[in-house]
């Protein structure tokens, strides 16, 4: 539990001292991160082999794009809540049809100790599934 409330503690810190995102370029594809547990943080690591420097999106020329991403979660192994497990999973996304202009949703969630990572276009479609490159504890 000590564990739990120190990383969301960290990463409410985090969002309210982070700067503000830019305007979306008109002429890039902008993909969001969304992690679907409030304990869970999903953040871009990669960009067609650049490390970022900011993780909280991808921005992208219209075309086909190699995406990275780190996905943290709490496996909780026991029913009554003790014991979890910090766990960091690495996800990979490959999409071919980027779109100038278009906002994009990677979304990723874990169920149990499977992890799952998935591009939706702006109307809440499913485009694509990302690759789950590993996982560990953290």
């Amino acid at each position: 539990m000590h564990g739990r409330l120190s990383w969301l503690t960290l990463s409410l810190l985090l969002a309210g001292c982070a700067s503000p995102l830019p305007a979306p370029d008109p002429q890039m594809a902008w993909v969001e991160l969304e992690a679907r547990e409030v304990t869970s943080l999903l953040m871009a690591d990669w960009q067609d082999g650049q490390r970022l420097r900011d993780g909280r999106y991808f921005q992208v020329t219209p075309g086909a794009h190699e995406l990275e991403a780190t996905f943290r979660y709490y496996y909780q192994g026991n029913p009554m809540g003790r014991n979890t497990l910090p766990i960091s999973c690495w996800v990979r996304l490959r999409y071919p049809d980027f779109a100038a202009g278009q906002r994009y949703r990677l979304e990723a969630w874990a169920m149990s100790t499977q992890v799952y990572a998935v591009l939706y276009d702006g109307s809440g479609r499913e485009l694509a599934e990302a690759e789950v490159l590993g996982c560990g504890s953290y």
